[in-house]
């Protein structure tokens, strides 16, 4: 069975920073790839993914912000957020996928990151 634990979100002021957790399990670890989306899985928005090797890919939004990384001895990955912006406020979900398949099937719960203006 999938499991996730996320945690790490909360409020910060403009120009804050986040880091959030997100420690899975139940799946083969090193085939997966893991990442970071924004609002509910149907809608998700990807934020930052990272593959098994460890290459990282990042929205357009927040390059030069954010670095995702993983820590595979964990099964953990994390997402540091630099520089928040008011626009960065959503719900962050966790989500893995088999590297060889595209969709993400697994989801772990939300945590809510709010940058107050």
């Amino acid at each position: 069975q999938v499991r996730f634990e996320v945690s790490g979100g909360g409020s910060v002021q403009t120009g804050g920073s986040l880091r959030l957790s997100c420690r899975a399990s139940g799946f083969n670890w090193s085939k997966f790839c893991l990442g970071w989306f924004r609002r509910p899985p149907k809608e998700g928005v990807a934020v930052a993914s990272i593959d098994a090797d460890g290459r990282a890919t990042y929205g357009e939004s927040v390059k030069g912000r954010f670095i995702i990384s993983r820590d595979d001895a964990e099964h953990t990955i994390y997402l540091q957020m630099n520089n928040l912006q008011p626009e960065d406020t959503d719900i962050y979900y966790c989500a893995a996928r088999n590297c060889a398949f595209e969709p993400w099937p697994y989801w772990g719960q939300g945590t809510q990151v709010t940058v107050a203006s």
